[in-house]
């Protein structure tokens, strides 16, 4: 009679760490919450970093599109270059420029515009394309997390035993 009088005050099991665990977290729930979101972590920056297999041809055309933009802006410092060296040959190649119609300027503007804004959009794409992946992978690995808790986990607590049943 003494013991379940003594149940119905403090509550049955271990009282000591019931009591404990509402002023002080529980280490080693605390230890398996993190070492889960460490791996779901580890899990969403292997799929996002992940490099596809790709054949020679798509390599060989990934290097050709990354050359445009290093040799305008080699070309550019080729020029102050061949300013400063020799500036007859310099102001005779400007002059030349100088005879380009408009039409034509507008017409090479478009051009390189158009070239680097589809190039910007496509990997623009792929990048949307394999954070979609990677979080759909993340989201696996928390149902898989999930579906790993033991059933009936929060019995012993109301309002977590309704948030369990909300989240199935």
């Amino acid at each position: 009679m003494i013991e379940r009088l003594l149940n119905l005050v403090f509550g049955g099991g271990n009282v000591i760490r019931e009591t404990a665990e509402v002023f002080r977290e529980n280490a080693e729930g605390r230890a398996r919450r993190e070492a889960d979101l460490a791996g779901a972590s580890l899990a969403q920056f292997a799929a996002e970093f992940a490099v596809p297999r790709r054949g020679v041809f798509d390599r060989l055309m990934d290097g050709i599109n990354r050359l445009p933009r290093p040799a305008l802006a080699l070309g550019t410092l080729a020029l102050f270059v061949s300013a400063m060296v020799d500036p007859l040959w310099f102001a005779a190649r400007m002059e030349g420029i100088a005879l380009v119609p408009e039409p034509l300027w507008w017409l090479l503007g478009a051009i390189v515009s158009f070239y680097f804004g589809a190039r910007h959009q496509a990997k623009g794409h792929e990048y949307q394309k394999a954070l979609m992946a990677s979080l759909g992978q993340t989201r696996q690995a928390a149902r898989e997390m999930r579906a790993e808790e033991p059933a009936g986990a929060f019995e012993d607590n109301a309002a977590l035993a309704d948030w369990e049943r909300g989240r199935e």
